[in-house]
């Protein structure tokens, strides 16, 4: 059995080692792993500092910032074109607990209709939203997310259980409606059957249009609470940023009016109709650009 391992670099020079030690020490039992680094065109020295540091990891430098979508995208080809039987795409914020990866396979045994595995995920110790709710010993025991919810009617999607302090309250298989791009465990089958993340998102959503595409489909996606990742949040995109903005805005009109249904059809294209005018500089030229179709990278400079 082969595993691909699919890291995204982009300027992460500071903070990917944290991620890339934690793969080393992965518990692999009989696995074949191979851990793929693919560099986004980094400015940093990234992609020097990875072939330099980790030989043993296979580096690919896509030549220009593709983006979430299709930078993860480049990874997965060439997981694919290995006969990878299981791809797991893991962001460089994260850090995986050692035995992450022998659950996964054991779950995808219990599971056999699951074609997409989601970890708990907590944050890593400091990068909470509210890190002055919690006392020292609670830290790094915060939830950023218990697997992947949507509230359809209202299209608002939610990670189970965030902010919360694990006490056992989410430490059973469930399954879930989309799984965190942070860390998403997938079957080759799934890729093979409905394709490779959209490259229209290029960033936010990209990975809930894949889920969607595999539940229709009709695989399962399953939260998996023993395999367990920590999440330094958002290094990369920021909280509250100007990049969020656009892409958010824009990519969840591009997201709810292929999946939601009808009635919230109606209501976002409303909305974004509003924001439109009211909306945050940012928020507006994403709106903007859907109905332009500008997508990939779109306007976002």
């Amino acid at each position: 059995m082969k595993i691909s391992i699919v890291v995204l670099s982009w300027n992460s020079k500071k903070y990917i080692s944290s991620c890339l030690d934690s793969i080393k020490k992965l518990d692999s039992d009989s696995a074949q792993v191979e851990v793929v680094v693919v560099d986004n065109d980094s400015s940093d020295g990234s992609a020097a500092f990875v072939k330099k540091k980790y030989p043993r990891f296979t580096l690919i430098e896509s030549g220009s910032n593709l983006g979430y979508a299709a930078g993860n995208n480049v990874g997965i080809k060439h997981a694919l074109d290995h006969e990878s039987d299981f791809i797991w795409i893991v962001n460089p914020d994260i850090q995986l607990q050692p035995s992450s990866l022998v659950v996964f396979l054991k779950a995808a045994d219990r599971h056999p209709q699951a074609g997409i595995f989601t970890p708990k995920i907590y944050f890593s110790p400091g990068y909470e939203f509210h890190s002055d709710r919690y006392t020292k010993d609670e830290l790094g025991k915060v939830i950023w997310s218990a697997g992947g919810l949507i509230d359809w009617a209202n299209l608002i999607t939610s990670h189970r259980g965030v902010d919360e302090v694990d006490i056992g309250q989410y430490n059973s298989d469930l399954v879930v409606d989309f799984a965190t791009g942070a860390s998403i465990f997938l079957r080759q089958g799934v890729l093979t059957k409905v394709g490779l993340i959209n490259p229209q998102y290029y960033l936010y959503y990209e990975e809930n249009d894949l889920c969607q595409r595999a539940r229709k489909a009709g695989f399962k996606i399953i939260y998996v609470p023993d395999s367990v990742a920590w999440h330094a949040n958002a290094q990369a995109a920021g909280i509250g940023s100007t990049l969020q903005d656009y892409y958010i805005s824009r990519n969840r009109l591009l997201f709810g009016l292929r999946w939601a249904p009808l009635r919230t059809k109606i209501a976002l294209i409303k909305e974004s109709l509003k924001l439109l005018f009211t909306g945050r500089p940012w928020q507006r030229r994403g709106v903007l650009d859907f109905y332009l179709m500008n997508f990939g990278p779109g306007s976002y400079k």
